[in-house]
């Protein structure tokens, strides 16, 4: 493709971008499998004995809870991920909220608990199968690695099929073990509930946040979604509240099963509990089921994990050979690989302190999660537009930091230490690599700018959102869109009347559409002598007629403190000046059509007398809903 692109003197910029791009095809189901199948991996199969063991029959607790604190940072990354649903997930919100030092860190981080998270399913695998192949555990934990490490290089589409393929299958062995377990649960068996106290709730609530790790690996392949605003939050909140729901409800049957003695030494705890209520069978049943668990959660954590490393290098804060897209099957091909090679060496590491490393990086990330959506949110960009909105706005946001919090500094100092080791790594890289390559534009400029009253953004966020606002809503450019990025654009903070507002239009239009100023000037009056071009008390589109072919700009104004056009709109704040050759009339209707469809959209007005100077006035009508003409 890029040779043939070149051949037709495309510029390189643009065939490097048409190569950078990633193929749309995931959907609804898609998204519920890869969150789904994701959250519900080895720990679910083998941790509900930790915990008991740990907290008693409130390991229940601990689960909800998780999953309880998880819905705070799911809520934020799902709006983020409907306004900006690009590879990278939450590594890119972070990066647009707090800036690339924190972004680089986060991101970094995330690629590593996700591949952490990849390995121990993968070993999980592995503890299941061995008994019937007797062979070691790690050797079949590579075999599998290298599977999925190919099925990801094939393709997204193939990838995510698989995923819900294996995902539907274990709901359906899940639920079989929920109610053929309900009725055998003995009460007895939850007295008393929690026999270790609050602390230890806590901490092991910690301990198993890795389980839903799941909800960021979503959004880290937003930008292979078709319908990313409808698709993510909904596929996103179906998952957490069905996989919460039945972590809750498989563990409380195990508790109601298994005595305390069993339940606290048992490295398989679900399956002993399938065993004594359906015998042999149900044990099979259960290890098939915690087999396709391991091995959804192994295959979306490398098709995740590697969108990071995608994300960090599109921004040059890591090498850009990876983020290089595969030109046959439009996948990060070396991001895969680099990523998959990351899983075989954690295989061979100690894995418990890195399980509960990999949590306190979850952890953390939801902290800044829901730290990046109060920044981007009080920063008040204009072109932040997400098509899902969190609720409880900001209640929720501090709820979750601060219960997130907690649950951090109860996790132990070994997984605190690990965490802290890993930050600097990441910032060592930043400082080192990427600082000195990479100057971005972030959210907390914007809110520093707000409190400051200082000019400190220069406006090339606000120019991503936008181009990302085109991409996820399928917006073509046409000529009316060419138009306006390139319209004068008159920003008036001070009294003026009519005639002074029109010998400045006059003015400005003169040389970009070689007329006189005072030729100009007439029609303007003439035209507004006929009838008020003011259609509202708030708009007023003045439009006129010129000599000559082949003519057509448009100026866009803002007056704050208004401009008379006549006695119903003595204060007008908005207004737009089209002006054309005769042989333009066409596309004159269309224009004035299309900009009357604007402002009669949504808060434009409180938009419009908001928006921060020219572009931002500029990108207010790129942005709203019209009709389109291609």
């Amino acid at each position: 493709m890029c040779c043939s692109l070149a051949r037709r003197g495309v510029p390189f910029i643009v065939w490097y971008n048409v190569i950078m791009e990633l193929k749309k095809e995931l959907g609804l189901i898609h998204i519920f499998s890869i969150a789904a199948g994701s959250m519900i991996g080895a720990e679910l199969f083998v941790l509900p004995g930790l915990v008991y063991a740990k907290a008693g029959p409130a390991a229940i607790i601990c689960f909800a809870l998780a999953g309880l604190l998880a819905a705070t940072g799911m809520f934020s990354i799902a709006e983020m991920a409907t306004a900006m649903p690009k590879a990278g997930g939450d590594y890119f919100f972070i990066t647009r909220g707090l800036g690339p030092g924190a972004g680089t860190v986060a991101g970094l981080l995330s690629w590593f608990s996700l591949s952490v998270k990849s390995a121990f399913a993968l070993l999980g695998t592995a503890i299941f199968v061995t008994p019937f192949l007797g062979v070691d555990i790690r050797i079949i934990s590579l075999l599998l690695c290298i599977f999925f490490i190919t099925v990801n290089l094939v393709g997204v589409k193939e990838a995510g099929s698989l995923q819900a393929m294996l995902v539907f299958g274990l709901l359906s062995l899940m639920l079989l073990y929920i109610v053929r377990g309900l009725p055998a649960v003995q009460v007895q068996h939850f007295s008393p509930f929690a026999p270790h106290g609050l602390g230890i709730i806590l901490s092991s609530a910690g301990f198993v946040f890795l389980s839903y790790g799941g909800l960021l690996k979503v959004v880290s392949v937003a930008e292979e979604v078709k319908k990313p605003g409808h698709d993510i939050p909904l596929g996103m909140i179906l998952s957490i509240l069905v996989v919460a729901s039945l972590y809750s409800l498989m563990v409380f049957v195990t508790i109601g099963i298994l005595k305390a003695e069993e339940l606290s030494k048992s490295m398989v705890p679900i399956s002993d509990g399938a065993a004594a209520i359906m015998g042999p069978f149900g044990r099979i049943a259960l290890n098939m089921a915690a087999i396709l668990a391991c091995v959804t959660t192994a295959n979306a954590g490398i098709m995740s994990a590697a969108r990071y490393l995608l994300a960090l290098s599109r921004d040059g804060l890591i090498p850009q050979s990876l983020g290089k897209i595969s030109p046959r099957f439009k996948t990060p091909q070396l991001s895969i690989l680099v990523t998959g090679s990351m899983v075989m060496a954690i295989l061979f590491l100690r894995l418990d302190v890195l399980v509960e490393a990999g949590s306190a990086i979850l952890i953390l990330t939801y902290i800044l999660a829901n730290l990046s959506i109060i920044i981007i949110r009080e920063g008040r960009m204009q072109n932040y537009q997400p098509s899902f909105r969190a609720p409880l706005y900001p209640w929720m946001q501090i709820a979750g930091i601060i219960g997130l919090v907690f649950l951090l500094l109860e996790m132990g100092w070994e997984a605190v230490v690990t965490t802290i080791i890993l930050m600097v790594s990441g910032f060592l890289i930043y400082w080192f690599y990427g600082r000195i390559r990479v100057n971005k534009e972030y959210a907390l400029l914007h809110l520093l700018e707000r409190i400051t009253a200082k000019e400190l953004a220069t406006g090339s966020l606000e120019s991503e959102l936008r181009e990302i606002i085109r991409e996820r809503d399928n917006i073509v450019r046409d000529r009316f869109d060419q138009i306006i990025e390139n319209s004068p654009v008159l920003d008036i903070d001070k009294e003026m009347d009519l005639t002074e507002f029109m010998h400045l239009v006059a003015k400005t239009l003169a040389s970009r559409l070689q007329e006189e100023p005072n030729v100009l000037f007439q029609l303007l009056v003439d035209r507004e002598r006929e009838s008020s071009t003011a259609i509202s008390p708030w708009l007023a589109i003045p439009h006129i007629i010129i000599e000559g072919e082949r003519v057509f700009d448009i100026l866009l104004a803002r007056s704050r403190p208004g401009i008379a056009f006549s006695d119903t709109a003595p204060r007008v704040h908005a207004i737009f000046v089209l002006v054309g050759t005769k042989d333009e009339r066409n596309f004159h209707l269309r224009a004035l059509a299309s900009l009357a469809q604007i402002a009669q959209g949504h808060h434009f007005e409180r938009a419009w007398m908001r928006a921060r100077g020219e572009q931002a006035l500029r990108d207010i009508i790129l942005l709203g809903e019209r009709q389109r003409y291609l």
